[in-house]
């Protein structure tokens, strides 16, 4: 039995007559009652009391009729549920992202997306490059919001945005208001981030303070972000971030612009070179959007 059979046998229990269900099927009233038969032998169920003038469903053939509409319905629906998921309209989407991020375009993006995908349910996670990195590759996650980006011959990278760094700084620390150069920081201790695993963040800072003729001679290395600017709150010592940290305020902190710094800062989205999911390719198109807009 098939399903073409059970829309033959709904149709004759709703008609009850086998001429008006033949024509509304398009067919003729022979083959009609031989798929009937064929579905009754099947069954090992007689469907239906046949009269001289009148046919009617027996016992089996209303259970049969019920049972046949809500799985055709289900059918119907499964059917459009697949094509909508298909299409990145329903599913889900695993996003990993810098914690940096929050502070840039990633909640812009995120709205946007919710707007135009409200049925894509999203799985956030905060991660730094390395579990990136690992979860992309894994599987584990479907999108990662890297600064700057993820090296690898399996992963696609598309650029959003470069920005450049600011200072960090406690705001008891004795540095003067506006603008400093990297020399002013000589007496300074840098928190950096990660600590590991290196090349990383922490090596961008370094370089960068090098061409600008400082040398970080103690260092403070933390995990993240989120804690290096806590460290920083707490007067432990300076940091350098992206750009945008500085457009949120933070108690304990004050932000500096640093002159003759020539060095930027990108994020990017991420995912795997073989991914054939729309939730994704929708996911990365609208964040180009986004960011081109914001920048």
């Amino acid at each position: 039995m098939n399903l073409k059979q059970i829309e033959y046998f709904i149709a004759l229990a709703e008609e009850l007559h086998f001429g008006r269900a033949a024509e509304r099927l398009g067919m003729a009233q022979p083959p009609l009652s031989r798929q009937i038969q064929q579905i009754e032998a099947d069954l090992g169920a007689q469907l239906l009391n046949r009269g001289r003038n009148a046919i009617s469903l027996t016992q089996a053939g209303q259970r049969f009729y019920e049972r046949g509409t809500a799985l055709l319905a289900d059918i119907v629906d499964i059917r459009l549920e697949i094509r909508r998921i298909g299409q990145g309209a329903e599913g889900r989407l695993r996003i990993g992202f810098v914690g940096s991020a929050t502070y840039g375009m990633l909640p812009s993006i995120l709205k946007s997306y919710r707007a135009a995908y409200p049925e894509v349910s999203l799985s956030l996670v905060p991660m730094n490059n390395a579990q990136l990195h690992k979860s992309l590759i894994r599987r584990e996650i479907d999108i990662a919001i890297a600064r700057p980006a993820l090296v690898d011959s399996e992963v696609l990278t598309r650029k959003l945005a470069d920005e450049h760094l600011v200072l960090a700084a406690p705001d008891t620390a004795s540095l003067p208001v506006g603008p400093i150069s990297l020399p002013q920081l000589r007496d300074q201790t840098f928190v950096l981030y990660p600590e590991y695993p290196r090349p990383s963040f922490a090596d961008l800072v370094i370089r960068a303070c090098e061409s600008g003729g400082l040398t970080i001679e103690r260092p403070v290395f933390t995990m993240d972000f989120h804690t290096a600017l806590a460290l920083v709150a707490v007067g432990e010592g300076v940091s350098l971030m992206p750009a945008s940290v500085g457009k949120v305020q933070r108690n304990g902190v004050r932000y500096h612009e640093i002159v003759n710094l020539n060095v930027n800062t990108g994020i990017s989205v991420n995912h795997r070179i073989d991914e054939q999911g729309i939730h994704v390719h929708n996911f990365a198109l609208l964040a180009q959007k986004v960011a081109r807009k914001l920048v």
